[in-house]
């Protein structure tokens, strides 16, 4: 007799049929896709063992059910993402989920460069600067309004220029006569020293630090020969063409000071009374 050869699950006759064998036992087509086959997460039908079976978290598909949610284009062989548990293409997902570019409307694709600022989002070659129209990448920035501009371009557009180089003075700087000066170019007129925070003052418009406009300009003490700015607070005493320092303002003879007390003139000399008594003894 022949040996039988027979289904090990419906025990049909495999003379003649196709069957697959699984774990040394063979199976007719139908029961070993009953036994072994997994189901369509979409159709819900058993995925034959002739079929291209595509699996994802846990969830089997047909090559032909494995689409997106939203267009039913197939993603066999394509990039997706998942999106609340419903499978998207990229075109998809990205018109639903992605930002847009405000300046080319387009969207920004996952992954790809782009830049961020004030709520809206642009691809980084879209982020240009509004007067030179060249891309600002990673490098600074000047909004103003809902313009954006780089530094170079905002500064030779917008920033006030100093009038002494006629170059744009980005930030601090002084104001003199009400004009824009960079801080290096505000400088004395004579000696060059810069002014900015310090006593100044000005002739014919152009400004001297107190020590340049004293000796070029000032009345000289009488008896120092220093000149007599006033600034500072400090007083002096003038009399006839002459002259002095409050603290210069004495005696000829004894020293003493003569301010607020009478004096006597006596040539090119200023006496006390005492002095000038003696004398005249």
């Amino acid at each position: 007799m022949t040996d039988s050869f027979d289904c090990d699950s419906c025990k049909e006759s495999l003379y003649g049929r196709k069957y697959i064998q699984s774990d040394d036992r063979p199976y007719c087509i139908p029961c070993y896709d009953n036994l072994f086959s997994n189901t369509c997460d979409e159709c819900k039908e058993l995925i034959g063992h002739d079929a291209r079976e595509l699996f994802y978290e846990d969830r089997h598909y047909h090559e032909h059910c494995f689409r997106c949610f939203r267009c039913d284009h197939s993603l066999a062989d394509e990039p997706f993402t998942s999106q609340d548990d419903e499978l998207l293409c990229n075109d998809c997902y990205c018109n639903e989920f992605s930002s847009k570019c405000v300046a080319c409307d387009k969207v920004v694709m996952p992954g790809t460069r782009k830049l961020e600022y004030g709520g809206s989002t642009w691809h980084e070659g879209c982020f240009i600067c509004n007067s030179c129209n060249q891309p600002i990448g990673s490098k600074s920035f000047i909004p103003d309004k809902d313009e954006h501009y780089c530094v170079s371009c905002y500064e030779d557009k917008f920033a006030p220029r100093c009038t002494h180089c006629k170059k744009a003075l980005a930030k601090g700087g002084v104001t003199y006569r009400d004009e824009p000066w960079h801080k290096e170019c505000f400088v004395c007129t004579s000696c060059k020293t810069q002014l900015a925070g310090q006593h100044f003052t000005s002739r014919d418009e152009s400004p001297y630090c107190i020590k340049c406009f004293g000796s070029l300009y000032s009345k000289k003490c009488e008896a120092c020969s220093k000149p007599i700015t006033g600034f500072g607070g400090g007083k002096y005493i003038s009399f006839e063409d002459r002259q002095w320092h409050q603290p210069c303002f004495t005696c000829s003879q004894c020293s003493a000071s003569l301010v607020g007390a009478g004096f006597f003139p006596d040539g090119d000399k200023i006496l006390c009374r005492e002095c000038n008594s003696n004398s005249n003894l």
